[in-house]
């Protein structure tokens, strides 16, 4: 028997049992501090401390999704799990100690301790259950893929680097003849290996082959016109109760990028046409969380700029701020401020060059200046000006974007929001070096402003400062 679950599905349930086990032992840590400390555990203590539950839980959820510990290729491999979970406990406990730096009279410290060591242990053991559960076959979800062309083989290699351990592909289907005689050949995770796929039939056979197989879901990999006889099929396939999915959207969801070489008629549904910032609360929410987290920004960075100041001024002549010329919204060009890291003259041919991994030009204290991100914490006056966002695609120079909106499809749309100082591109891809580079940051870019929302803004800030702590700025 197959008791096949959707990823959503299997994502929820871990969300789900993670929050169980997140107050279980919240309550646990309440009961050893009153035992500590010789006070009687009753509902009336418990409700006393209510509030731990949610703030430990609000902190769980977004710890976790910025150390992706319901990244699809990390739910089923143990050591990356455990590494997560060993990232997320840390990142709440630096979380609640920031906290109880303001209000150390009234917050036990205690508590964060005990909830920590007892959710690594038993989030720990859950995960491995799961991990061992749902990769045994019985739960595997199969999927047929409708289309071998470019666009099915790239859902297909999607597949195999993103969610291996919760789809089988039994096979694609095709009309087109020259594809019946041979497997479909397909990379898997980092390139490293390969696997071969059956064509399984043409529109004719997508029924039988559904049937044939148990299958509770198909991929539409069709970039162009649909045929008549595979969309009679495809409503057959619909009326017996398959689930019919898009490739953009699957994509989308294993990815977190918009396939923008392989949307072709689905561009209205890959596409961010229809942008959060345009209207409702969002946009004002997102204003206010700017306004306060600048100013708190600025007032920290006012008192580290003396020490700033003279390490630039130390390593080498020249001034400690300068401005460059970016693109925002709606293709508004703005003074973006920033801290000197380069040597003077940095681009003496007046010709814009991209920063480069161990760029030369790059001087000491600015290496380290870029490494913590500190470099740019004077953006945080434009971001009080409302030309930037906390959150946002990264603002490009005027002659790079003209370049780029050339030879790549919908690069103009990173226009369409303000942008920021951490973004979905920033927090999941390495810097651009080049146009691929460039078309993979779009992907990334396109995903956030289709999907923009205060919980992935908060998502993308809790991994910009774990990136922080890593050093892995260039």
């Amino acid at each position: 028997m197959q008791f096949s679950l959707r990823l959503r599905q299997l994502t929820l349930l871990l969300l789900v049992v993670d929050l169980v086990l997140v107050n279980l032992t919240t309550l646990l840590a309440l009961w050893v501090m009153a035992v500590r400390g010789d006070r009687v555990f009753d509902g009336t203590f418990v409700s006393a401390h209510v509030g731990w539950f949610f703030f430990l839980s609000a902190c769980w959820l977004l710890s976790a999704s910025a150390n992706g510990l319901y990244d699809s290729r990390r739910i089923v491999d143990l050591p990356s799990t455990l590494r997560a979970l060993g990232g997320t406990i840390v990142l709440i406990t630096l979380a609640y100690f920031g906290v109880w730096f303001f209000l150390s009279d009234i917050l036990p410290r205690g508590v964060v301790l005990y909830q920590g060591v007892g959710g690594f242990v038993l989030i720990g053991l859950w995960r491995v259950v799961y991990a061992l559960m749902f990769q045994r076959e019985a739960f595997v979800h199969p999927v047929i893929i409708v289309g071998s062309g470019w666009a099915g083989q790239t859902i297909a290699e999607a597949i195999h680097r993103y969610a291996p351990a919760h789809y089988r592909i039994v096979g694609f289907i095709d009309d087109d003849p020259a594809k019946q005689a041979q497997p479909i050949r397909v990379s898997g995770r980092g390139g490293a290996s390969s696997f071969e796929h059956p064509v399984l039939g043409t529109s004719h056979d997508l029924v039988r082959v559904v049937q044939t197989f148990n299958v509770p879901e198909i991929i539409i990999a069709i970039s162009q016109h649909i045929s008549a006889p595979m969309f009679q099929a495809i409503l057959a396939c619909k009326e017996q109760g398959v689930q019919i999915t898009l490739m953009p959207t699957l994509y989308e969801q294993l990815t977190g990028m918009v396939p923008i070489e392989h949307i072709g008629d689905n561009w209205n549904v890959a596409l961010p046409l229809d942008s959060a910032e345009a209207g409702g609360w969002y946009p004002l929410a997102k204003r206010a969380l700017d306004i306060i987290g600048a100013t708190v920004g600025l007032f920290i960075f006012v008192l580290l700029l003396p020490l700033i100041a003279l390490a630039i001024k130390l390593d080498s002549p020249g001034p400690i701020f300068y401005t460059q010329e970016r693109v925002g919204k709606g293709g508004k060009v703005f003074k973006l401020v920033k801290l000197r890291t380069m040597v003077l003259n940095a681009e003496a041919s007046g010709v814009p060059l991209r920063a480069q991994k161990d760029d030369p030009r790059v001087t000491r204290s600015g290496r380290w200046l870029r490494r913590l991100r500190l470099d740019e914490m004077p953006q945080l006056i434009n971001v009080l000006k409302g030309e930037m966002s906390a959150v946002g695609p990264r603002p490009e120079r005027p002659g790079l974007l003209a370049e780029m909106d050339k030879v790549i499809p919908f690069h103009r749309l990173r226009n369409a929001v303000r942008p920021g100082m951490a973004g979905w591109a920033v927090v999941n891809f390495d810097y651009v070096d080049n146009l691929e580079d460039a078309r993979i940051r779009l992907q990334y870019d396109l995903y956030y402003i289709k999907h923009q929302s205060l919980w992935l803004d908060l998502r993308i800030l809790f991994r910009m400062f774990g990136q922080v702590f890593a050093l892995k700025g260039r």
